[in-house]
């Protein structure tokens, strides 16, 4: 049977119905009797003021509850800066006023009466036709930015602190702490935190004072200087503005839904059901009803018009508590347990269901009979046993551009949609299947994406109210999650309780079993365990992965899905066995292995100097104590062996284009350092077009497939194209003796650029395809996805310092080898695995979603509870790519944004272990967790 995108990805909305809700006579009296105001026309609650904007003098008019972003980015049209968080603890929103960063998200617009305001679009003298800001230079050249929506904030901050800085102390390098002090209040949540300290203390050391205004990423000048357009930043003419109505509770019968006052209030145009009456909402934020109005305030306040009636049902939390004997089923139908959200990247398979409790799937076992009796074997005294539990947290996506949809219905049967996506082409097909439209009549745009890391790559609930509102309303309409809408709905990775036992020793393959239980709330999917079946293949494995129902939002793939909560418990239990056997935790994974790309990283960190010159375990005493930890990982090769990638060549340039999209994983840039590479020309001189869905198959962003599907279909254009030109050169021009050499061709007579020979070239067009690797793959691919014969794989060394008398963990350093084959874009892949790095740090020692235990109302509703990891808080990271293998591999290179993030949280572990004497279970390492694990080995201090 052909598992189609279609049938595999359906759930993924499961309870958006979209009823439509507004009769025609009250949308054309909203609209008629209360247009929208002119942006000057004067009211009764607003004033008009004066102000400067990036030195030009302006007139605005703003409310007392008018915030200086909105007013800049909806009255200006300056959309650079960007609302990340409305609290102020991101940074994203960052302006200088007089000449001091402020967080405008928070600033009241009356306070810039008389004030001098500059944005990002205002750093530096580039306004009035000069260069770039040293710091906008730096942040190109260093790379210091992934998706860049954060980057207008630190942009500004950073020139601040370096223009105070070069004031005080001339040209000189600052110390990490100093730059780590100043943008302490700006957040990235892709990672750039390693390139963001290189680009500051450079700028203010003097060495981007000159230089040219781009860098190694395509896109990053756009980036730097707010130019960047995001999904959240269209608004086409007529646009409305959606917000939904979201349960308060846990688990309800929903009963009557009463929106005749939200109808009828001034401005609202129409409004959609999400979920009819008589239905389950099964947790707190579920959708009900939306509705569209002429601004935000209108939307928000007509919601309070909607009255709802509800039947409260009991509801579960947790892992334990849906387990419970008299605990009430979330799917007691088999209809419903059908319908139930997949988790997960793979197709759901059938399981057994009882109560609350789905599985267990155990179809990555190997020889698990064996394994049990050798784990009780181990049990009975006979060889080395470790068994441990370990639970891990649900961590939240959690993206600064929130899911976010634009919709524009461009006839009754033509649609158009700019999405926050990581799979533009994927969308439109998946739009046109369910609106019933042609492929070609849907268009599905993402120009830029401020980060997704999962949560994006399938047709989500907000774009479906934007769609259906646009549909009922007959104008365009945006949708977008804020910031607790995106905390507590827009996705996460499933918490996981695992239990590990594992028998072995030197030149003796491990036995494993393992059972974990996942809490995704309602949705379904867990299959984590099978990392321990792809790191350690030749292992006895007894795997066993459920899914714990409960009454939390659904989760979603997150980047390494399973990853890091599944290498947190099985390379723990690793590290432990090797204490037991007193060997190398290295030399014992070693002496497991038959993969070779395992073997490169296992020898670099082997002969790594951290590792060569750590200290025996529990060296230091006093309050501060430091330790070094290894974790290992491998990764799935992944690919879309359909993505293909069109090139047009004419006396007008060469334009680069595939349905794909960037969300700081450098797509853009790719595609145009590979055609480069063939042709022998920069980069830049090249136009690369993505982000439509419009264009030949491209790839999703997701599984680490990007590099590994791009690539190869890329260099197979680009030696097409220069195959087309050199027989122009022969065949056209009647040159002999016809070579290609970097940059153009030479001939018997001399040499001719690729410029010169599309001035009489006629327009060439050639479509490279990625196809199949040397061997085939492992399965036929499913919903456009391949899985290679080949892993990637990863160590990672780290060091800390535990603080026992206030429990906290500090990241001081570490190092990691990578093994991925070929890299397309060097400085951008460092990015993509620091990034990943850093994600990781976040995970095991900050990241927490925290629901009412009762209620299931999320208690970490903003980022000043939701804690990611800020600059100061990753240690120094150093990445090393281990060059070979893959040679098999169409490319010869494989992906590494997923790869990058699965160690770091067993690692820190792992070297809290080392320092302490006490093995962390449990994360994130809060201060009081640490604090009660320390007191059970005598390590706390008074």
């Amino acid at each position: 049977m052909q598992t189609t995108r279609r049938g595999f990805l359906k759930s993924t909305v499961a309870g958006a119905t979209a009823t439509v809700a507004c009769a025609k006579p009250q949308r054309q009296t909203a609209v008629g009797t209360h247009p929208k105001l002119p942006e000057s026309a004067p009211t009764t609650d607003t004033v008009e003021l004066n102000t400067h904007v990036n030195g030009e003098r302006v007139s605005l008019r703003v409310g007392a509850d008018h915030s200086t972003l909105n007013v800049v980015r909806e009255q200006l049209g300056l959309t650079g800066s960007k609302l990340g968080c409305g609290h102020g603890a991101c940074g994203a929103c960052t302006m200088q006023l007089d000449g001091t960063p402020v967080a405008t998200c928070l600033l009241p617009a009356t306070k810039l009466e008389g004030r001098q305001l500059h944005t990002v679009e205002g750093i530096g003298p580039r306004s009035a036709g000069g260069q770039l800001h040293p710091i906008q230079r730096a942040f190109m050249a260093e790379d210091a930015l992934q998706c860049g929506y954060c980057t207008p904030g630190f942009i500004v901050e950073s020139a601040a602190f370096h223009d105070r800085f070069r004031a005080k102390h001339g040209a000189a390098t600052p110390s990490r702490d100093e730059i780590a002090a100043a943008l302490s209040g700006h957040l990235c949540r892709c990672g750039a935190y390693v390139a963001i300290y290189r680009a500051v203390a450079g700028a203010c050391a003097g060495k981007f004072d000159d230089g040219p205004d781009q860098g190694p990423r395509i896109d990053a000048l756009a980036k730097v200087t707010g130019a960047a357009k995001y999904s959240v930043d269209i608004a086409p003419e007529g646009l409305l503005i959606a917000k939904v109505l979201r349960s308060p509770h846990a688990h309800a019968k929903l009963g009557s839904i009463d929106w005749s006052g939200a109808l009828a209030h001034p401005g609202v145009v129409g409004a959609i059901e999400l979920t009819r009456p008589g239905h389950k909402l099964r947790y707190v934020g579920q959708e009900i009803v939306a509705l569209a109005a002429i601004d935000e305030a209108t939307a928000i306040e007509a919601l309070t018009k909607v009255h709802v009636e509800y039947e409260l049902l009991p509801a579960v939390l947790g892992l334990d508590a849906p387990l419970e004997p008299n605990a009430p089923e979330l799917y007691a139908e088999k209809k419903a347990r059908k319908a139930a959200p997949n988790a997960n990247e793979t197709p759901l398979l059938p399981e057994t269901w009882r109560g609350n409790l789905r599985g267990p799937f155990e179809l990555f076992s190997h020889n698990r009979g064996r394994a049990r009796r050798r784990v009780e074997r181990a049990r009975d005294g006979e060889g080395e046993l470790y068994s441990g539990s370990f639970e891990t947290q649900v961590q939240l996506h959690t993206p600064l551009e929130p899911k976010a949809a634009v919709a524009e219905w461009l006839s009754a049967d033509k649609l158009r949609v700019h999405a926050s996506s990581q799979g533009v082409r994927q969308m439109a097909e998946d739009i046109a299947t369910r609106w019933g439209l042609r492929h070609e009549d849907v268009e599905v745009i993402a120009d830029y994406v401020g980060g997704g890391f999962g949560a994006k790559g399938l047709i989500y609930i907000e774009m479906v109210i934007a769609i259906e509102l646009a549909r009922v309303c007959g104008q365009p309409v945006k949708y977008a999650n804020d910031r607790r809408e995106e905390l507590a709905v827009g996705g996460s990775r499933p918490g996981l309780r695992t239990t590990v036992s594992v028998t072995g020793a030197m030149d003796t393959l491990p036995a494993f079993v393992i059972d974990s239980r996942s809490d995704a709330g309602v949705a379904v999917g867990s299959s984590a365990s099978i990392l321990a079946r792809i790191n350690y293949p030749q292992a006895d494995q007894h795997l066993s992965d459920y899914d714990v129902l409960n009454n939390a939002p659904p989760s979603s793939p997150f980047r390494g899905p399973g990853g890091p909560p599944m290498y947190f418990a099985i390379e723990q239990a690793i590290d432990a066995l090797a204490i037991t056997h007193a060997v190398d935790p290295i030399a014992l994974r070693s002496s497991w292995n038959e993969n070779d790309s395992r073997q490169r990283v296992y020898d670099w960190a082997s002969a790594h100097p951290m590792w060569q010159a750590r200290r025996p375990a529990r060296s230091d005493t006093g309050r501060f104590r430091r330790g070094i930890g290894i974790a290992t990982a491998s990764w799935w090769c992944l690919a879309e062996p359909a993505t293909r990638v069109q090139i047009d060549a004419s006396r007008d340039g060469v334009v680069i284009s595939t349905a794909c999209q960037d969300m700081g994983n450098g797509s853009r840039t790719l595609l145009a350092d590979v055609v480069a590479d063939v042709l022998g020309v920069d980069p830049h001189s090249l136009t690369v077009k993505i982000g439509s869905s419009k264009a030949v198959h491209g790839p999703m962003s997701g599984g680490s497939r990007t590099a590994t599907s791009l690539g190869p279909a890329a260099t197979d254009a680009a030696i097409e194209l220069r195959d087309e030109l050199v027989e122009v050169a022969r065949r056209r021009l009647k040159l002999a003796n016809v070579r290609p050499i970097a940059g153009g061709v030479e001939h018997d007579g001399g040499r001719l650029t690729w410029t010169e020979l599309l001035e009489v070239a006629p327009a060439i067009s050639v479509t490279g395809k990625r196809g199949r690797d040397q061997g085939g793959f492992v399965l036929p691919p499913i919903a456009d996805l391949a899985f290679s014969r080949y892993l990637s794989a990863t160590v990672q060394i780290s060091e800390v310092e535990v603080d026992t008398r206030l429990g906290r963990v500090r990241m001081l350093r570490s190092a990691c080898g990578v093994s991925v084959g070929k890299i397309y874009s060097p400085l951008l892949a460092r990015s993509q695995a620091e990034g990943g790095l850093v994600q990781g740090i976040s995970y095991a020692l900050f990241e927490e979603r925290r629901l009412d235990p009762r209620h299931g109302t999320l208690l970490t509703g903003g980022l000043e509870d939701y804690r990611l990891c800020g600059l100061g808080d990753i240690g120094e990271i150093e990445v090393e790519f281990v060059p070979g293998g893959f040679e098999r591999v169409r490319g010869q290179g494989v992906g590494i944004g997923e790869l990058a993030t699965l160690t770091p949280a067993a690692t820190i572990a792992n070297a809290v272990y080392d320092a302490t004497g006490w093995r962390p279970t449990h994360i994130p390492l809060r201060p009081d967790r640490v604090l009660a694990g320390l007191a059970q080995t005598s390590g706390a201090q008074p």
